[in-house]
């Protein structure tokens, strides 16, 4: 759980336990540009706390991937207002929560989508939609990052949806585990 996490901020890596960033809907459009960046300095933030037992080049990518796949998504729908990153990393497992708004027929949309895909094994429902993909070019691709992140890289994902406090709209939280290895 998020308040579980250590509180110390990293010092040349060594010591990361945690990572809090906010990105503000203004002055600056949020884009695709900024998950690749911000996936990518977090990755690397990261990756220079692991400790001997893991890689920190496989650790960089995979904890960049999952960023931006999560990031993407939360840039993609969300319906205005600032995206918080919460990150840390801790025995080997880096833990990410993305917290933003959505309107409340994305919401709704994205928990059949969830219902559907929680409910078939990932490597299946992935090599189905690439099957898919490949057959019809209009197709969006729709859930292959996330099939992705459940299939080849074993993350454990979790999402939580919060309107009775938000007036501007849904309070989409996703969260996600990885271990590196």
């Amino acid at each position: 759980m998020v308040e579980d996490y250590g509180n110390t901020a990293a010092v040349n890596g060594a010591d990361a336990r945690r990572f809090d960033i906010k990105l503000m809907a203004e002055p600056l459009e949020l884009s695709w540009h900024h998950c690749g960046v911000t996936s990518d300095f977090i990755g690397e933030y990261f990756s220079r706390a692991c400790d001997g037992s893991v890689d920190p080049v496989d650790a960089r990518h995979s904890i960049s991937y999952m960023i931006n796949e999560i990031l993407e998504n939360a840039i993609k729908f969300r319906k205005g207002g600032n995206i918080d990153i919460t990150g840390s990393l801790e025995g080997g497992t880096f833990e990410i929560l993305i917290r933003n708004l959505i309107d409340a027929h994305t919401a709704e949309s994205f928990k059949a989508h969830l219902a559907t895909l929680l409910k078939r094994e990932p490597g299946e429902l992935l090599l189905e939609r690439i099957e898919e993909n490949a057959l019809n070019p209009d197709s969006t691709g729709s859930g292959l990052g996330i099939l992705t992140l459940m299939s080849d890289y074993e993350a454990k994902l979790g999402w939580s949806f919060a309107s009775g406090h938000v007036s501007e709209g849904v309070e989409l939280t996703t969260y996600a585990s990885l271990r590196l290895s």
